[in-house]
């Protein structure tokens, strides 16, 4: 008979740990998912997201790539946000494979530091695989001091294989919309010698 006890105990160990590896594999697979959905909709393109990455030039670029293309630019920030953000300029004319400088201006409205960060999409959403952005403020979480007014630069080009591709040979208008939501942490709360300053 403990023989029989002792294998009940270490298959209910066994169930046991199975079950915990389970949770845990579980637990992992949901923390990794929204970091793994992003990269695969910069990758690929997908629900509007741009392509990101270093600057490849193309033979077609500059001064013989065939039409252009009008990129604008979109600005939200979030209600639980205390910021002002806006583009520099509201819409550029490019050619494909042109690179291109643009800003956006933030400004902190709040008397404490506030962290945030920025979503961005391209529409249309079938064009977002041919838009390539190589440097931009959306990468990294932006902290403003109170009061605190700063350009965000973005760094960009169309690819021209745009033209080439039949199902978005008739793009000619290219929106690059932004939304700023900020980052929950304890360091964006004022402390109490804030709040009495």
């Amino acid at each position: 008979m403990p023989g029989a006890q002792a294998r009940g105990i270490n298959r209910t160990t066994l169930t046991a740990v199975v079950l915990f590896a389970v949770v845990v594999a579980m637990g992992g697979l949901a923390f990794a998912s929204v970091p793994l959905y992003r990269l695969f909709c910069q990758v690929t393109g997908f629900a509007g997201t741009p392509k990101t990455g270093a600057y490849v030039g193309t033979a077609s670029a500059g001064a013989g790539a065939a039409g252009e293309v009008t990129v604008r630019f979109d600005a939200n920030v979030n209600s639980q946000l205390p910021w002002q953000f806006q583009p520099v300029e509201r819409q550029v004319v490019v050619r494909p494979g042109e690179e291109v400088l643009i800003h956006y201006r933030a400004h902190n409205l709040a008397d404490h530091p506030i962290t945030g960060t920025a979503t961005f999409n391209v529409t249309p959403f079938k064009a977002a695989q041919y838009f390539n952005k190589i440097e931009c403020f959306c990468f990294t979480e932006q902290t403003l001091k109170p009061g605190e007014d700063v350009s965000m630069p973005v760094v960009f080009y169309v690819d021209p294989q745009l033209f080439e591709d039949p199902n978005t040979a008739e793009v000619r208008n290219i929106t690059l919309s932004y939304t700023f939501f900020p980052v929950e942490t304890q360091a964006q709360q004022p402390s109490a010698g804030e709040k009495a300053l």
